[in-house]
């Protein structure tokens, strides 16, 4: 296998990428110092799982309230008996980002096992058992991401996933964010499941800008951040990622930065109304 880590820290060196990650160090590193996370971390981030579990499943086509989905996530509500396809598509999403909290601490240590239990929550309403937290067989294929062309196959998949799994496992030498970029498109362009490749994505991302430290609060809104400009501006990004051209790694990577600098900013919104105990 190719050198990950002498490959992942050339992409932090592509042009105008250096400035656009320490822009979200620095969004990051200012979030850290606001008021309210001196002693409501947990309160803030949180929300930001309640704001991030929307954006993951507006990204999905399932446009949820907020407020529901702060509810269903505090225990206030539950989902219909009978939920529709959009409503089990935003269950899913919920579901994933809540367990991204929990995985934290395996994402960079155990991945295959953290993409297991986020797949479960994010697609056990979604498929048959028997899919459900595993990669794709060889009989098997996924039609999300159509736009990026047709998924690997089995044998392709399983070198996507060991290059996946030395990705997330790639530790310091790399740049946080170059960590979860390339992680998170990924999982998008290798497909490794047949249904909630996108939401699992988005809960490794969000999981592993906490673990590595970028934003050890885990109060940045990533997925937010990914939704900012909208869902063509995502898949032409991620497109971009799959051309392989360093023209399109660096506009993918450049494009996460962008989205955890918007993350950021959501965060001190989050911040700003918890300390003015303005959350409901």
């Amino acid at each position: 296998m190719v050198d990950v880590i002498a490959s992942l820290s050339a992409l932090a060196e592509l042009p105008g990428v250096p400035e656009r990650i320490a822009a979200a160090r620095d969004a990051c590193e200012q979030l850290r110092w606001h008021e309210a996370l001196r002693r409501r971390i947990p309160e803030a981030s949180a929300e930001s799982r309640v704001r991030g579990a929307q954006a993951s499943a507006a990204l999905e086509g399932a446009t949820v309230p907020l407020d529901l989905v702060r509810d269903v996530m505090r225990g206030a509500a539950q989902w219909p008996l009978d939920p529709d396809p959009v409503e089990l598509v935003a269950r899913g999403a919920v579901t994933a980002t809540a367990e991204s909290e929990h995985v934290r601490g395996l994402v960079t240590k155990a991945p295959l096992q953290a993409l297991a239990r986020l797949h479960v929550a994010a697609a056990a309403e979604l498929l048959p058992a028997e899919q459900v937290g595993r990669p794709r067989l060889a009989a098997e294929t996924s039609a999300e991401f159509r736009d990026l062309g047709a998924a690997p196959l089995a044998d392709a998949l399983r070198e996507r996933l060991d290059l996946l799994v030395a990705v997330m496992t790639a530790g310091s030498p790399v740049p946080a964010l170059v960590v979860a970029a390339v992680a998170h498109a990924e999982i998008a362009t290798a497909r490794p499941f047949v249904r909630a490749n996108g939401v699992v994505a988005r809960a490794v991302e969000r999981a592993l800008v906490q673990a590595t430290g970028l934003d050890p609060t885990g109060v940045v809104v990533t997925e937010a951040g990914q939704a900012t400009q909208g869902g063509p501006a995502y898949l032409g990004a991620l497109a971009a990622y799959g051309t392989g051209t360093p023209e399109g790694l660096g506009l993918w990577i450049g494009h996460c930065a962008d989205a955890v600098v918007a993350g950021a900013a959501q965060g001190v919104q989050i911040c700003d109304a918890v300390r003015a105990g303005r959350l409901t």
